[in-house]
């Protein structure tokens, strides 16, 4: 029970303090996009920019290990942080959410009496609080590029039976599609960024598959660059590898939905057959017990 409070307590402070941050930051973006051009240049103090200030100022007076760092850099391009301040972010977070956990825990400890071993367990949780979340973003982010990927697909067949290039098709593909897939359109025009400053459509093609990190775009690389290495019709590829790509997003949603008739049985046998128990069985133990006791207890 101690243990259980103490979850729900830093779980619910936690919580609250991400959606106020995040209340926050949306509204400094809506004010920065509804205010004039001289009104745009002041800086409005805000909860959000402070904690950036703060962890940005953290993270660059304890930078992070050299070893660490290529790794670290990775994962926030996967999760599409590509500033070079997001490292110094990242690190300043999870050493600023550290000894604030650690306090928080030692706090509840102290409030609610419970065991000491409360403390290390909030500061391990403030430390892999950062890690766990980059981690969910990553996640989100590739399931957004699976799913959009038949659709720009759809749309590069469109471009190159009209008429462009495979370069001209990424850059259209990433203005037309900006707003309905920006996940896949921010990839493309970081390659298309990389092919204007001099590297070869090849390598350019390889990192976007080791940006996005998604298996579904390695493949489409691998399509790509067979293509342009024997020859082949690029529109054919390109479609053929859009339905086999609605195929296999067909055969996934059909594993998941065979899996949920096993999945369901825990939910069902702890908590709909009690219910049911209660509604069909009560009734007739209420009348059992009420006219039978009577009758045993004159006997």
């Amino acid at each position: 029970m101690e243990w259980t409070s103490a979850a729900v307590f830093v779980l619910v402070l936690g919580g609250t303090a991400g959606v106020l941050l995040r209340a926050s930051s949306w509204r400094s973006r809506a004010l920065g996009r509804f205010a004039s051009e001289p009104a745009a240049k002041a800086v409005a103090l805000s909860p959000a920019l402070i904690w950036r200030e703060l962890v940005n100022w953290i993270g660059a007076s304890v930078p992070a290990s050299p070893k660490d760092v290529v790794g670290l850099k990775r994962r926030l391009i996967r999760a599409g942080f590509r500033d070079p301040a997001a490292i110094r972010v990242f690190q300043g977070a999870r050493l600023l959410l550290t000894p604030v956990f650690t306090a928080i825990g030692a706090l509840a400890a102290w409030r609610f009496e419970l065991n000491l071993l409360v403390v290390p367990a909030a500061a391990m949780t403030g430390y892999m609080a950062p890690g766990q979340w980059l981690l969910w973003r990553i996640a989100r982010r590739r399931h957004a590029i699976e799913r959009g990927l038949p659709n720009v697909l759809d749309l590069m067949v469109v471009c190159v039976e009209s008429g462009l290039g495979i370069d001209q098709a990424v850059l259209q593909v990433a203005k037309e599609l900006h707003y309905a897939h920006p996940e896949i359109c921010d990839e493309f025009a970081v390659m298309n960024l990389e092919l204007r400053a001099g590297k070869r459509r090849v390598e350019a093609l390889h990192n976007l598959a080791d940006r996005s990190g998604v298996d579904d775009m390695r493949k489409l690389v691998a399509v790509l660059v067979q293509t342009d290495r024997f020859g082949t019709s690029i529109a054919q590829s390109l479609r053929g590898h859009a339905d086999y790509l609605r195929t296999q997003a067909r055969q996934r949603a059909e594993e998941r939905a065979a899996k949920l008739a096993v999945k369901m049985v825990f939910p069902i046998f702890f908590c709909v057959l009690p219910s049911l128990f209660v509604v069909t069985v009560g009734p007739v133990l209420t009348r059992l017990i009420r006219d039978l006791l009577p009758a045993i207890e004159n006997m």
